[in-house]
């Protein structure tokens, strides 16, 4: 058996009974019962989901993972292919946006090459996985082949193991990659059915005629490729991209090993969408963390479903927003470790 099946079939419901108890534990905080509303709903899928009563998210890692993506060829990009490994860079400097909201959050990045088409040979503090240098152009044929498909769905899931083995309490998804909104936009048209305008946006920034582009690309790619809909592993080799298998991957493995995962936006959540439907309880490990203003991320929460923790207009990925959604689970978690209940505090409810 290999290890991606291997994985899948670890995968087990949450502890419906610990959701429950965790509820009780926190109706009898010194509140009204339900009135912090989703931070409730936190802590108890932390609880359910660990198996632990009182979870410790003391260790909170985000992982960035890198490629480059041969569709860029196509005009799809605002920005030239070169900026994937400029930001690489600038992550293992600590000067990019993840970096920032990480160290609020209180969380370490963790940078992963897996597809960049660069040589970092020597770069100390990347963790060096790369199965391809970048993907081919998916106009002409498949992104990659189902070896490196395969290849980057075991770097996640690796990964997943070695949080487990650390004792990590929460993990957080990030990638950088020059066009990788391209392939998400084909992943989510290819899965759903829906059109490839209904669920293509601007990505970084592009104007209208290069909307247009992208989506006469992505139609195009649709069209040579013919990814089964059916087949995520299918889609995601085809149309897909050595970062986006890394999430997949990961989510895959922190279910496997009981550990709640953040995924980011748009491009983390394809990676989460080929992982939750390869097995039906991976839904229940994910937590959302935010609403992008990419129009295909919607389409790919409600296929999930997965409600979305933050609404900020946030369109930059790299794990920003998961970050950011980090600090608001740990603070559900505190509540129900650290308030008081109605006999501790003597209030009569």
């Amino acid at each position: 058996m290999n290890s991606v099946q291997f994985t899948i079939n670890r995968i087990q419901p949450v502890n419906a009974e610990l959701l429950q108890q965790a509820q009780a534990r926190l109706d009898n905080k010194t509140k009204p019962p339900g009135s912090l509303g989703r931070l409730e709903e936190f802590a108890r899928r932390l609880v359910a989901i660990s198996g632990i009563c009182d979870p410790d998210l003391s260790k909170k890692v985000i992982f960035t993972f890198a490629a480059d993506h041969g569709v860029v060829q196509e005009g799809v990009s605002l920005y030239p292919s070169e900026v994937t490994r400029q930001m690489v860079l600038n992550f293992l400097a600590g000067g990019a946006g993840v970096n920032v909201l990480a160290r609020h959050a209180g969380a370490e990045v963790r940078v992963v090459d897996v597809g960049v088409d660069y040589d970092f040979e020597g770069v100390a503090g990347l963790i060096h996985r790369k199965v391809a240098r970048g993907t081919r152009n998916f106009v002409k044929g498949p992104a990659m082949t189902r070896e490196e498909m395969l290849a980057a769905l075991r770097v996640g899931i690796e990964l997943a193991d070695q949080c487990r083995a650390e004792g990590v309490g929460l993990v957080g998804t990030g990638e950088m990659g020059i066009g990788n909104t391209t392939p998400s936009s084909a992943i989510i048209a290819a899965i759903s059915g829906k059109t490839v305008a209904e669920v293509t946006h601007r990505g970084t920034g592009i104007g209208d005629d290069a909307l247009l582009n992208k989506i006469r690309v992505i139609q195009q790619g649709l069209e040579v490729n013919r990814p089964d809909g059916n087949d995520p592993l299918d889609v995601l080799a085809k149309v897909g991209g050595p970062e986006i298998a890394a999430i997949a991957g990961l989510v895959l493995g922190c279910a496997a090993n009981s550990l709640p995962v953040v995924i980011d936006g748009f491009i983390s959540t394809a990676g989460a969408l080929i992982a939750s439907e390869l097995h039906p309880h991976v839904r229940d490990y994910i937590f959302a963390a935010h609403r992008s203003v990419e129009i295909g991320h919607q389409y790919m929460l409600e296929r999930i479903g997965a409600e979305p923790i933050l609404d900020l207009g946030l369109r930059l990925g790299e794990g920003t927003g998961a970050a950011l959604a980090m600090t608001l689970i740990e603070a559900g978690v505190k509540i129900l470790k650290e308030m008081a209940t109605f006999e501790q505090a003597g209030v009569t409810h």
